[in-house]
Order: structure tokens, then C-alpha cells, then sequence
């Protein structure tokens, strides 16, 4: 996840160095079903109204989502928020959506830049508090893509703005991957043909990329949602998983390894996300990415607000600010993702950023299933069976690699 046209490797490795720590983002198949997973989150109560600022917020942030120029003297989009409305800033960043949701829990942070599996989480556990999208404009203007899913909403009640959103994708090496993929067949089924030179996402929620593939691909087993698997469908997934590991030349958390591997031939095909792709060609690497025909697992953060802030109304200004046209536009060439507000892409400093990003392109994003948390209530609304839970996905995963 990143930035600006990525002019230099150095630049974008400083931003995405800890976004690569995260194990989850955000939601699933159809992104507008919150109600039938059963989640009966605690009676709170969005304000009516906001009031005197209080002087100051506390955010809990991935890195490159609140930048002051401390980092790079031309990337501060905080210093006018601060002027404005004289609220500081003050943040930490956090490595993980489990470190964000630790951090929620001790109330001491007024707001936080959820990812899909910590925000259901902050939801259910009452941590986080409904928003009144009515107190924040430019609410108005967010892709109704990304409004009222299945990981920042409950019955229709918000309790997040949304931020960006991107797409997991499959990137092959164009001169050794002959003909060129269409589907995830070429790490599944068809991975021993680059034995060796396979790459895969390393974390547990990528087992939802193997559900994700066996939906389409046997679909007697029922997987309707790739995060909401009985312990069939998750030992099938685990199964496949399993085999392909047999396969892989390199898990990858650390994209510049990323890059380095499909740059030397060490990888010529596997999952990626778009702004590695960008990186990985302007480094003089043959390749392309794109999302196969089953579709694809993604990812979509939502500023959340804590229900024990002690600075609600400079959180409410931050939310409002972080998804102003300028400011969501700056945030998503930095970060590397498509813009939630649909007027940034007019500010966007590449006019091409937001093609290249699907930003407006709805029809692309209903095929992404964002990253969700595996709960043993099934997110699909099934309740005549449990499903795996995601400390069991942790423990397989450790299983699947060996």
C-alpha cells in the first residue's frame, strides 16, 4: 500500500515497510450483508451534534495515512489540518490490525484507520462507536462501494468513514508464463509448470484466496463467502494450500522482495497488489497484473471512532479531512490505493492514478471479496453450522508453510 506515482523504490519502501506487517484488511463477498451474519454489536449511540473542538486527537494509523513532512518534507497533509481546526495531531502507527485493536481497547486513541478484520472486531466488542455520517460533508461524495459493508456497518448504521480500497491481484512474468493466466489456476492447479518460482501473500487470511479459487472451481463444497468456511471448506482450502506449498519458491511480506524476485526470475507468477506491480515494471521487470476470472480478495480501511474518545469532535474534523478530495487524493498516490472520496481523482497529481486504480469503476470492485474476519458465526448467514474461526486459520497457516 502507497503513493505518488512512485518516482523511487526508497520512497515507497518507507511508507509500505509496515502496511506489509498486517495480516487482515476487510469484508466479503457481496459487501452489503451485515445484517445476516447475527452480529448484535452493544446499544451505542452515534452524536446528534458536534461541538467546541477540544484541542487535539489521538489517532492510531498504518503508515503513510497520517503524514506530517516528518517523513518527507513534501507529504504533509496534517500541518493544515492542525491550522484549520486547531486540533493536534498526534499519532502512532501500528503494525498490525491485532496491535490496532489492542490499542483501541485501552481508550486512549480518539480514532483509527481500521482494516476490514479489526474493525468488525472493534464493532462487536463495543470499542468502536457509530458514526453520523450527517456530521461529516464529505461523506456525500464516498463511492457507494465502499458505504454500508459487511466490515464498517451493521443493519445499515455506519461506524466508520471509508478511506480507500485496493485489490489483491495476479502478476505473471509475460516472457515466461506462456499463455498468459487468466485464472488462479496458475498457483493452484497448474502451479507445478513454474515450480520453484511461484510467490504467495504471507499471512493466514490468504487461505481466503484458495476459498476464494474453490468457490468457482468445485462448487459442491458450498463457499459462498471466502471467509466464512466450515471446517469442510477450510480443510479443502488448507488442502489446496498445502499442495501448492510444494510449489512456492517464496512467501512475501517485504514487497521488495517482491520486486527483486520477479526482476531476477526467481518468481514469474503469484499474488500482488497494484502499486507493487507499478514498482516492479518501472524497475525494467515483463510483467503484468490483473484480477483472474474467479474474482479476487482485497482490502478497505475505514476511519473508525473510538466509543471511549475523549476528543470526538476533533476526531468527527479528522474524518471529515482525511477524506477531503485534496487531502483522500494525496493520501491514496502516497499510500498506493484507490481513493474513497469520488472527486479526488480531479486532484490526483498522475490523471491517470485513478484509472490505473479502478477508483470509479464499480463494476471491478464487485468482483474484489475484501478482507473480512473469519468468526465462528458464519458471515454468510448460515446458522445450522460453525465456522473456522481466524486463530484456527493462524494455526493452519503455520501448518501450511511447514
Amino acid at each position: 500500500m502507497e503513493y505518488v506515482v512512485r518516482s523511487t523504490l526508497k520512497a515507497a519502501a518507507a511508507v509500505a515497510a509496515l502496511l506489509l506487517a498486517a495480516t487482515a484488511c476487510g469484508s466479503s463477498d457481496d459487501g452489503n450483508g451485515s445484517a445476516a451474519t447475527g452480529l448484535n454489536p452493544p446499544d451505542l449511540k452515534a452524536p446528534s451534534k458536534l461541538g467546541k473542538t477540544e484541542g487535539q486527537v489521538n489517532l492510531i494509523a498504518w503508515a503513510g495515512y497520517v503524514e506530517d513532512g516528518s517523513n518527507d518534507p513534501k507529504v504533509d497533509w496534517v500541518s493544515d489540518f492542525e491550522k484549520q481546526t486547531g486540533c493536534q495531531v498526534n499519532s502512532k502507527t501500528a503494525a498490525s490490525s491485532d496491535e490496532m485493536v489492542k490499542l483501541m481497547k485501552t481508550g486512549e486513541y480518539d480514532a483509527v484507520s481500521a482494516s476490514g478484520d479489526a474493525s468488525l472486531r472493534l464493532i462487536a466488542s463495543g470499542d468502536a462507536a457509530p458514526v453520523n455520517t450527517a456530521l461529516v460533508p464529505n461523506y456525500q461524495d464516498i463511492y457507494s462501494g465502499l458505504k454500508d459493508g459487511d466490515w464498517n456497518s451493521v443493519d445499515g448504521q455506519m461506524y466508520g468513514i471509508p478511506h480507500g480500497r485496493g485489490a489483491n491481484l495476479l502478476m505473471y512474468n509475460t516472457e515466461k508464463v506462456t499463455p498468459a493466466p487468466t485464472s488462479w489456476a496458475a498457483v493452484f492447479d497448474d502451479a507445478s509448470k513454474y515450480k520453484g518460482h511461484v510467490t504467495a501473500y504471507d499471512s493466514p487470511i490468504y487461505i481466503a484466496d484458495a476459498a476464494l479459487y474453490l468457490k468457482a472451481t468445485e462448487p459442491d463444497l458450498g463457499v459462498k463467502d471466502p471467509y466464512a468456511l466450515d471446517q469442510k471448506q477450510f480443510d479443502a482450502a488448507v488442502d489446496l494450500l498445502k499442495q501448492q506449498n510444494a510449489n512456492i519458491g517464496e512467501y512475501w511480506s517485504d514487497y521488495l522482495k517482491e520486486i527483486s524476485a520477479f526482476k531476477s526470475g526467481d518468481s514469474v507468477v503469484g499474488t500482488t497488489w497494484q502499486v507493487i506491480a507499478n514498482l516492479t515494471a518501472d524497475e525494467g521487470a515483463k510483467v503484468k497484473a490483473f484480477v483472474p476470472k474467479e474474482g479476487s480478495t482485497g482490502w478497505s480501511d475505514t476511519w473508525m471512532v473510538s466509543a471511549k474518545a475523549k476528543h470526538p469532535n476533533c476526531a468527527y474534523k479528522w474524518l471529515d479531512w482525511i477524506v477531503s478530495p485534496k487531502v483522500n487524493a494525496q493520501v491514496a498516490e502516497y499510500f498506493g490505493e484507490a481513493p474513497a472520496n469520488s472527486k479526488a481523482c480531479d486532484l490526483t497529481s498522475d490523471k491517470n492514478f485513478c484509472t490505473t486504480y479502478h477508483a470509479a469503476d464499480e463494476g471491478y470492485w464487485k468482483n474484489i471479496a475484501f478482507w473480512n474476519t473469519p468468526i465462528e458465526q458464519c458471515l454468510d448467514g448460515r446458522t445450522d453450522v460453525k465456522c473456522v474461526p481466524y486463530a484456527k486459520w493462524v494455526q493452519a497457516w503455520t501448518e501450511i508453510k511447514g
